[in-house]
């Protein structure tokens, strides 16, 4: 059986593997969508997160703040989402790998 985040939140259909190639991370709310509930929403006008409605980001200094901000909220996902941003150094950020370990143990620790 597949896990929890293995589904689509908004059609609830289990999202074809591999999963990066057929869906999107949303930083807002740390959802990943289908792509077609994606091209569902673009249909009826929407252009905002599917799940949240929030706009979405235009660069990586905003992903960046809006990652920070879910993680000051102790968001196990926007840590674990941060830890591969350091470990990647990606969204501008210096590659870190100590930091990186430190973030992914915090959001283990959160569940």
């Amino acid at each position: 059986e597949r896990p929890e985040g293995d589904f689509s939140p908004i059609c609830t259909l289990p999202i074809q593997l591999p999963m990066g190639d057929h869906s999107g991370f949303n930083i807002c709310c740390m959802q990943r969508i289908c792509d077609g509930c994606h091209v569902a929403a673009q249909k009826k006008g929407i252009v905002d997160c599917v799940f949240c409605r929030t706009p979405f980001v235009k660069n990586d200094a905003d992903a960046l703040v809006m990652t920070r901000a879910r993680v000051a909220k102790k968001d196990p996902a926007a840590i674990n989402d941060l830890a591969e941003k350091y470990f990647y150094g990606e969204l501008g950020l210096q590659q870190n790998t100590r930091k990186a370990i430190k973030l992914w143990t915090e959001a283990a620790e959160l569940g």
